[in-house]
């Protein structure tokens, strides 16, 4: 007994230093569909906006006074696609609430995660269990990966928005499938051209341009775009954010307020983008970046150049990278995108950069490769599930020994192969 609780408490600190799975960016990433279009949508106060938290338009969103709750009925969903799951909110507002321009609009700060057993066709009134509780709230949007095997209904429970009891909340909820990991989860980190860019509310969204390329996928998409700051924030707070995603891409476009008058300067721009890249590899996540756009006005032009160099040497230097789009030279040959100030693109322009991000994106990642698929537990790829793989994953985590197959052994698709994964595999195993 003595020794079992020494092994517990090792595998407990291992657990405190989870080790990210190897970075693959050239992989196709496993889809995670979209499963709660159009489901029976319910709501307390408001109940007639209900539907409009899940339909196909992202225009459209549930709103109601707080408290209030929204809840999906999920019984109609294959089983098999519902074990695990990514319930992602996303609203209006500025992604986070830093630099000049912070802007709230009708943002959840304190909000419930909510799932129930019950039956489906009749919404249930209780039988709720929380599975996440978030109070505090800065972010724009936001994931929860849930074990949902068993259940049929699901429920975002906001009692503030914006930081006031009493306030409005609005916002689109989307149920993803992510029983084979999440994998296909984007997180959009930059400045105002990001924010327009990126943005998933009007105009076609990257994951709607994506679906149209290939119908397997909808990706699951965060847009961390902030007006006004640069790669010194991002440096700041990219860890925090990255506390929160638990998806495997993140793009990194800052660097049109770092040239604009040249205040922060080329080198200091290299050291802050490379700190996010090593931030997000850590992670066992993949970093994209792209070029910084082309501009007219010339108080960022004339620097510009000497960015995007920098640019070039973190592709040589970081070939994990995945290379975004060269806005630079797409801009450049098409000015009729800018926008009467010479920075920002105009209303075409931003749907434009949707449209090449969908398709550079699915030229660069999806149409690649996916690894083969090995069998859930088998780490040590003997081609069987059994209880050597459990004394193989404990000896790992103890430092006393390897695992062959990374992806095997990360049984709760989080990127990481850690002690809840060997916890998964004890109650697969002896059950």
């Amino acid at each position: 007994m003595k020794k079992s609780n020494s092994l517990l408490a090792a595998l407990t600190a291992a657990a405190l230093l989870p080790v990210p799975l190897p970075a693959n960016a050239a992989s196709a990433p496993v889809p995670n569909p979209v499963i709660s279009r159009n489901c029976p949508a319910y709501s307390g106060s408001n109940p007639a906006t209900a539907a409009a938290g899940n339909d196909e338009h992202y225009f459209s969103f549930w709103n109601a006074q707080c408290p209030d709750y929204l809840a999906y009925d999920l019984s109609g969903v294959p089983e098999e696609n519902r074990r695990v799951i990514d319930a992602v909110w996303y609203c209006t507002s500025a992604y986070d609430t830093i630099g000049m321009y912070i802007n709230r609009n009708q943002e959840p700060s304190d909000y419930t995660i909510e799932i129930n057993a019950a039956p489906g066709g009749t919404y249930p009134e209780s039988g709720w269990e929380i599975v996440a509780t978030v109070e505090d709230n800065t972010l724009a949007s936001r994931q929860h990966v849930v074990e949902f095997e068993g259940y049929n209904w699901i429920r975002i429970s906001v009692t503030q928005a914006d930081d006031r009891d009493g306030a409005t909340a609005m916002l689109n909820f989307d149920i993803h499938d992510v029983s084979d990991g999440v994998d296909d989860s984007w997180l959009f980190l930059g400045d105002s051209i990001t924010a327009g860019g990126m943005n998933n509310c009007y105009g076609t969204g990257f994951a709607t341009y994506v679906n149209r390329l290939d119908d397997r996928y909808f990706p699951i998409q965060e847009n961390g775009g902030i007006g006004g700051i640069t790669s010194t924030d991002g440096k700041e707070n990219i860890d925090r954010w990255l506390s929160t995603f638990p998806g495997r891409f993140v793009s990194i476009a800052y660097g049109t307020n770092d040239a604009w008058g040249n205040q922060s300067g080329p080198q200091n721009y290299y050291e802050n983008t490379v700190y996010m890249i090593e931030a997000v590899l850590a992670l066992g996540k993949t970093p994209v970046l792209p070029k910084i756009p082309h501009a007219e006005e010339p108080g960022v032009a004339d620097y510009l150049d000497s960015y995007n160099e920098m640019i070039d040497r973190i592709y040589e230097e970081y070939p994990q990278v995945v290379q975004g789009p060269d806005f630079s030279t797409i801009l450049a040959e098409h000015t009729e995108y800018l926008s009467s100030d010479g920075v920002h693109p105009n209303s075409e322009g931003y749907e434009e950069m949707r449209r090449i991000w969908a398709e550079t994106m699915f030229e660069r990642v999806y149409q690649n490769e996916a690894p083969a698929k090995g069998l859930r537990g088998d780490v040590n790829e003997d081609g069987k599930f059994d209880l050597t793989d459990l004394v193989t994953m404990q000896k790992y985590l103890l430092g006393q020994g390897t695992i062959r197959n990374f992806s095997n052994a990360d049984l709760t698709g989080d990127g990481q192969a850690d002690v809840f994964d060997l916890s998964l595999m004890k109650r697969e195993l002896l059950q």
